[in-house]
């Protein structure tokens, strides 16, 4: 059996980014800004402190993010990216400051020692920023731009190693999780839950959803909402974050993400640990400590 080269390999993921890249628009190529750190709020919260604070994503724009401090830190420095939900209050909701108490997964991995950063989307929270007035292309490659520049404000924080940054979501936060480890090798490992099946499968093809001004509406412009014509597919998602492990929740009863596209894409794939609760659209607590036990697993590597 012939292995790939790494200039193969390095060629082959070229290839399907500048694949998500069609339908995303280009992921910003451009010298980074100084963050301009902005510390708006500090306040004890049990386990951790809850810092408000507000970073440059790029000039003329600013990102507010809650960043939770553990009171006893991770003796291996993990940190994690927390992406929110198709939620109005944003970043509040991991941060367990509202919402549904399944989704406090920032809160809960400070207790457990993760320095925990959790940024609003753009158009979410406080985040008001028109994407398409900056030039991009579609919500999703600003919020990755955005995400990225998040990882820069973990690396300024004292005791996290630059080596162990996770990312973790669900739903919307469940895709961008995955988008931004596509584009961001500094991304260790992922939790990924209720985010993402094969465009194929995605409401019996029905790709409206994903095509409107907060996703990418290339999909309804240039491919017509047909998963027959987009260039990527969730398969290479997750080929260009693999080896890098990969935590997938996929319950059985997700009326958006049906759970055979999921097994489809995650199929073969020996990176990624996909687990199929009797659940609905959610992040039961049995799934979210596997999926916390995973992260701190492999950011210890």
């Amino acid at each position: 059996m012939l292995c790939r080269t790494a200039d193969a390999e390095k060629a082959g993921d070229a290839e399907k980014r500048a694949r998500l890249e069609q339908v995303m628009g280009s992921f910003p190529r451009i010298p980074r800004p100084p963050l301009d750190l902005r510390i708006e709020g500090r306040e004890p919260a049990g386990g951790h402190t809850r810092v408000a604070l507000s970073f440059v994503a790029e000039p003329g724009d600013r990102v507010p993010a809650w960043l939770l401090l553990p009171a006893k830190p991770l003796a291996t420095g993990a940190a994690a990216i927390c992406l929110h939900q198709t939620t109005r209050m944003g970043k509040d909701e991991p941060a367990g400051l509202g919402g549904k108490p399944d989704l406090h997964y920032a809160k809960e991995l400070a207790d457990l020692g993760f320095v925990s950063l959790a940024p609003d989307y753009p158009r979410f929270g406080a985040n008001r920023t028109d994407a398409y007035a900056f030039g991009y292309a579609s919500n999703t490659m600003k919020g990755i731009w955005n995400h990225s520049r998040a990882v820069d404000v973990l690396e300024t924080v004292a005791g996290v190693n630059p080596r162990r940054i996770g990312a973790i979501g669900h739903s919307l936060g469940g895709h961008n999780s995955l988008f931004l480890a596509a584009f961001e090798p500094r991304i260790a490992a992922v939790a990924t839950s209720c985010g993402f099946n094969s465009f194929h499968k995605y409401m019996k093809g029905d790709l409206t959803g994903w095509s409107h001004a907060g996703y990418m509406p290339r999909i309804a412009a240039l491919y017509g909402k047909s998963a027959a014509r987009i260039p990527f597919d969730f398969t290479d998602v997750l080929d260009l974050i693999g080896p890098r492990p990969v935590f997938v929740n996929a319950p059985v009863g997700d009326s958006n993400f049906e759970v055979s596209g999921v097994r489809d894409v995650v199929a073969g794939r020996g990176w990624v640990e996909a687990h199929y609760p009797e659940a609905g659209h959610d992040f039961p607590p049995d799934l979210r400590k596997l999926a916390y036990g995973f992260l701190e697993r492999h950011l210890i590597q």
